[in-house]
């Protein structure tokens, strides 16, 4: 049986549903992620393209740079999705609009290097000061 995550945003106006485990999960701290969402950091679970659709309603929809598209629910505000120009294949989810947000689990940290001093979590996973390709 084929994995399924499905998720939402908070009125429940926009809906979408994932049908394969997560490439990889991670913990956000970049700066746009903050201002994005309001929070010191955001959790991504990027699902294959190809395995996620929204199944209710239409995100609202815009390019914070020229680098990435995000999407929110227009009646709520709720953070959705995250698609960079050059990682296209995949779509990241903010983990959590998960309907089980506990089901994925984070690997690491990205963009520590911008954390907020009074973020930090002792869990033990790795840090990258950017993108984990540096």
């Amino acid at each position: 049986m084929a994995a399924e995550h499905t998720g939402g945003c908070l009125c429940g106006a926009v809906r979408y549903r994932a049908t394969a485990e997560p490439l990889v999960v991670t913990h956000c701290h970049c700066t746009l992620c903050q201002k994005e969402s309001g929070a010191a950091f955001v959790t991504w679970a990027a699902f294959p393209k190809d395995a996620f659709a929204f199944t209710e309603g239409a995100p609202a929809a815009y390019w914070a740079t020229d680098k990435a598209e995000r999407t929110f629910c227009s009646a709520c505000g709720g953070t959705l999705t995250f698609v960079h120009v050059e990682s296209a294949h995949q779509v990241d989810v903010a983990a959590g609009s998960l309907d089980k947000p506990g089901a994925v689990r984070p690997r690491d940290h990205i963009w520590d290097s911008s954390r907020i001093p009074w973020a930090h979590m002792a869990d033990g996973l790795p840090r990258h000061r950017g993108e984990r390709d540096e």
